[in-house]
């Protein structure tokens, strides 16, 4: 299987298993080719910060089965407790509070990126 195709479908189950778990908003934003960083955003709104380390400990839990690993950063979250990143390289997930997404707005800011989360966007 092509590379890339494997990070899209770990980028879509990650998205799929955090709306799973009640991550409100999921979107699998594709990057490709917007920025040089990263391939895939996984966006999704939740509802405290307990929820948030709780779907981080579900993301965690995935990482081996998908092949994938977390890359060291200096800080832990992005906006203290309203916005969480992981970094796995070609996929950066965001957890964000209601607060938090609307203020940074990433869907704006990646407007044109497509949304892989869509109804109809390949098989999951």
């Amino acid at each position: 299987m092509d590379r890339y195709k494997m990070v899209e479908d770990a980028a879509k189950k990650l998205g799929t298993l955090i709306a799973d778990h009640k991550g409100d908003g999921v979107m699998v934003l594709d990057v490709r080719g917007r920025n040089s960083w990263a391939d895939f955003f996984v966006i999704a709104t939740v509802s405290s910060s307990t929820h948030s380390k709780g779907l981080q400990r579900h993301v965690h839990e995935a990482l081996k089965e998908l092949g994938l690993a977390v890359r060291p950063t200096r800080r832990k979250s992005a906006d203290g407790e309203d916005w969480t990143l992981i970094d796995l390289g070609d996929i950066v997930v965001h957890l964000m509070t209601p607060p938090a997404r609307a203020f940074y707005d990433l869907e704006k800011l990646w407007f044109g990126a497509p949304d892989l989360m869509k109804e109809g966007e390949g098989e999951w």
